[in-house]
């Protein structure tokens, strides 16, 4: 018996699709016509609002003299902290911070010394994994996609906690502070799975060490000889600290909020996350940003100012790149002058590009940030401006540390588990009831008809 291919396109499946395609008819006018804020958004780009929280908040918008809003100089916050502060406060004393950002997310209060001593010794004792479960979930099931591996990975994790679904504050913290200390170990073994089984690489698996943190302990269990550098380390951390958490109203906190409001366990939960981040709309946004440069450098002379304009102005025209019409990693959903995030990671960029010899590529980025706003303008009716985002930089970075393409988006999960358990625990505290947005139905009714009568 031949070997099925359960990928394979019919024509009966090519058919039917197109069938399905033809039998659509909701156009993007009616969105207007029945008042329906498409992806949750007024056709100003602002959010509807669908809940209370403390966790975070962006600011994009001052109000002038006559109650207008007005773009200004983007501003985030961790439990009403400016993230500025944040990465200055730890930065300024030579010292990690995505740990004591973590904590202030969980526990809405920054740490003191030794609640932070205290707390790391907690998310270092929970840095390991089940007995077996790397060869039996992970070894013996290579997967190609490293957020599918780390999504199936969560949910194998149901079977081996004796209480998964108890929805109680202290015992989802419990599993919380362990998905924390757990994700970078899932995400590294699954990528060291997919290269040993996939590309015929070399399988090694290193333990974590408890002397380190989580940046640290990333870069160890990812290379072969476990070495890495303190500055390595420290924009790594930094860019974790970055990306841990992002307001509310983000695509995975929404769905874990959605998701939890069923009364779920934790793991089906953070599994659901996973999956809304795993999309290039959202979490794989900085890998698009790297293959867009590989590509301008492929095909223009980028030491060429000129060319890099008409190379810019042609990705908008979708004549370049994948032809999305898109220059990826300028613009964001909610900031217009300025990404906070992105002014942060700059800096740090800059520093690792001196100590990896990367200033021309750099340089080259820091151009397509300053032309493309402009070139954007031009090109596209705004009712924002746009500026460089957070994932223009961390692709940047992630490359300037030697880290895989396929890693980038698991990083990011890796730093957004702390909001995502920040939003589960507040949706369990304070909602109450399921999340359940209604839809206007537009088809007609139509007459049933008898099989037999049917043409």
């Amino acid at each position: 018996m031949s070997e099925k291919n359960y990928s394979e396109i019919t024509p009966y499946i090519q058919k039917q699709a197109q069938l399905s395609d033809d039998r659509n008819t909701i156009r993007s006018e009616m969105y207007v016509e029945h008042d329906v804020k498409r992806g949750l958004r007024d056709l100003n780009g602002k959010g509807v609002v669908a809940g209370l929280t403390e966790i975070s908040h962006i600011k994009a918008k001052d109000t002038d003299a006559n109650g207008n809003e007005i773009p200004c100089e983007g501003e985030l916050y961790y439990r009403g902290v400016n993230i500025k502060d944040i990465t200055r406060g730890f930065l300024s004393e030579n010292r990690h911070g995505f740990e004591e950002v973590v904590y202030l997310l969980l526990f809405s209060k920054l740490p003191n010394q030794q609640e932070l001593l205290d707390f790391k010794q907690v998310l270092s004792e929970y840095r390991s994994l089940p007995r077996s479960f790397v060869r039996d979930m992970i070894l013996k099931a290579p997967g190609k996609n490293m957020m599918n591996i780390l999504s199936r990975s969560v949910l194998a994790l149901y079977a081996y906690d004796e209480n998964p679904d108890d929805i109680s504050t202290e015992n989802v913290l419990r599993q919380s502070l362990q998905l924390i200390s757990q994700f970078p170990l899932l995400s590294a073994y699954g990528y060291q799975s997919y290269q040993h089984y996939h590309n015929d690489k070399s399988l090694f698996v290193h333990y974590p060490k408890a002397e380190y943190d989580t940046a640290e302990n990333l870069l160890y269990v990812l290379r072969e000889h476990g070495e890495f550098t303190p500055l390595e380390a420290r924009v790594l951390d930094l860019a974790l600290v970055l990306h841990a958490e992002h307001g509310g109203g983000n695509n995975s906190s929404f769905t874990t909020h959605v998701v939890t409001s069923s009364g779920t366990d934790t793991y089906s939960a953070i599994s659901a996350a996973l999956g809304s981040l795993k999309g290039p709309r959202h979490g794989g946004a900085n890998v698009k940003v790297v293959e867009m440069f590989d590509d301008m450098k492929a095909s223009i002379n980028v030491k060429d100012k000129g060319q890099i304009k008409d190379y810019l102005a042609r990705l908008l025209d979708k004549q370049a790149f994948d032809n999305a019409g898109l220059i990826y990693g300028i613009g964001h959903a909610v900031y217009s002058k300025s990404d906070p995030r992105a002014d942060i990671l700059h800096k740090s960029a800059k520093l690792l590009s001196y100590e990896k010899g990367m200033e021309d590529e750099f340089e080259l980025y820091e151009t397509v940030a300053e032309f493309a706003p402009q070139i954007i303008g031009d090109k596209r009716k705004m009712y924002k401006g746009v500026s460089a985002n957070v994932d223009f930089y961390s692709g940047l970075v992630y490359k300037m540390l030697n880290l895989p393409y396929e890693m980038y988006t698991p990083i990011f999960a890796i730093a957004r588990i702390a909001g995502w358990s920040a939003h589960r625990i507040e949706e369990l505290q304070n909602a109450g009831k399921i999340i359940r947005p209604a839809y206007i139905n537009v088809k007609q009714t139509v007459p049933y008809e008898k099989l037999s009568e049917r043409k």
